[in-house]
């Protein structure tokens, strides 16, 4: 018998996997000796490509520190009283806001942030929330390399000092998420947000988990953080228990290229053959808890499939769809094809929300047949997107046999959102 995370159970598969292939990330393996202060204090200490923090303050009047919001399992409470620490030790009188970067998230409430950054720091410090709905608070800045209109918020515009926290993990079409990110789309108006998910960057190639180099949205993003005057940044790599592994700071491209490379040796992985069938999930709860969110997952078993392939995930999805304009693109198109030409025909300015995720999933549902093994209630919101449903793995493998026949070569991602597929 097999576990493959499923909600906060996971889900069991009883038929005798023999001769399939495992492909698992070794993030598990990583736990640090120091302690989390102590990883991010060493790294402060010792910044890749740039000066201390203490003395990039020293003569400016004010700076903002870019925050990860409530969707962000970053330990911002390891990460934040250093870098106030280091400010203010280089600067007393420096006036320093923390921009809570929401991208095109809902703004974090209270609650949510005394229990991100801690009762204490909440309380005594002056925190915003970025809006990229909010025209007056954001203010155009240049144009990145695609063309697009570049509009930040203008506490990041405006500052005489700004630098960001963040983490490090795979990212399913900006290749890693942290580093350039905090800015673009983190602080970013709606505008700029959505046209960096067009529909042209999301059919690049290179628009894939793990890969920067070529990968448009990446390089507007550099360009982003670059026109923004990012100067500094503390990025953390996290553990399954989301405590600090690995923290890296310094120079916002040289310390993410590092924080990169360390966690690619962790997480990459490649399969001896592609798999006929490919058996993942989205590394349970609460990470599976919609359609929306499974799409990451899934791009990892499309990464180990063979052309043609049976992709079956393990998502509880017991928050259902995850999006209305979501659900609406796949129930009331007539063809996939019809859809992607729809949204390959969409103009970057134009770009719907939510349409980088169903155009991921119209990618790969052309290419493969997906079945959901998820909970009995989603069965017709599942058909009603052309995507299938199971009861369990068992009967989906069946299933897929059925198909490929009793030889085909089985691939098992356990949790694909942990992993980097290479071909």
């Amino acid at each position: 018998m097999l576990r493959i995370p499923y909600g906060v159970t996971g889900a069991e598969l009883h038929r005798d996997i023999s001769g399939a292939e495992i492909l698992e990330s070794q993030i598990g393996t990583l736990k640090a000796e120091d302690s989390e202060d102590e990883l991010v204090r060493k790294a402060m200490a010792a910044p890749i490509g740039s000066p201390r923090l203490s003395e990039l303050a020293r003569g400016k009047k004010t700076a903002t520190i870019i925050v990860s919001d409530h969707t962000r399992p970053v330990p911002s409470k390891h990460i934040l009283p250093f870098m106030l620490a280091e400010l203010r030790e280089g600067n007393p009188d420096i006036d320093i806001t923390l921009l809570i970067a929401t991208g095109f998230h809902r703004a974090t409430t209270r609650e949510e942030l005394a229990a991100k950054v801690g009762e204490e720091l909440a309380s005594r410090e002056k925190f915003v929330c970025h809006d990229s709905r909010d025209a007056s608070s954001n203010v155009e800045i240049g144009v990145l390399p695609s063309g697009a209109r570049l509009v930040i918020d203008r506490l990041a515009a405006e500052t005489d000092l700004l630098v960001a926290e963040g983490f490090i993990e795979p990212h399913f079409f900006a290749g890693f998420s942290g580093g350039r990110k905090s800015v673009l789309p983190g602080v970013c108006d709606q505008v700029t947000v959505l046209g960096n998910h067009c529909s042209k960057f999301i059919d690049s190639p290179y628009a894939r988990t793990g890969i920067l180099e070529g990968n448009p949205l990446h390089t507007d993003m550099v360009a982003a953080a670059k026109l923004a005057k990012l100067q500094y940044i503390v990025n953390v790599v996290i553990d399954e228990d989301k405590k600090v592994a690995a923290a890296f700071a310094g120079d916002p491209f040289q310390a993410h290229e590092a924080g990169c490379s360390f966690l690619k040796g962790y997480c990459r992985v490649k399969p001896q053959q592609k798999g006929d069938i490919v058996v993942t999930s989205n590394g349970g709860a609460p990470l599976d808890q919609n359609v929306y969110q499974s799409v990451k997952g899934l791009t990892a078993a499309e990464a180990a499939a063979a052309p043609g392939a049976v992709l079956i995930i393990s998502s509880r999805c017991n928050d259902g769809v995850g999006g209305d304009s979501f659900y609406k693109a796949l129930h009331e198109c007539d063809t996939l094809e019809h859809l992607m030409e729809r949204i390959l025909a969409t103009p970057m300015d134009q770009t719907d929300p939510d349409q980088w995720e169903y155009q991921i999933l119209c990618r790969m549902m052309l290419k493969h047949r997906i079945i959901f093994v998820s909970e009995p209630s989603m069965q017709k919101t599942l058909e009603d997107m052309k995507l299938e449903y199971a009861p369990d793995l068992d009967t989906a493998l069946e299933r897929a046999y059925a198909e490929k026949g009793p030889d085909a070569h089985l691939v098992i991602i356990p949790n694909g959102i942990s992993v980097i597929v290479e071909p």
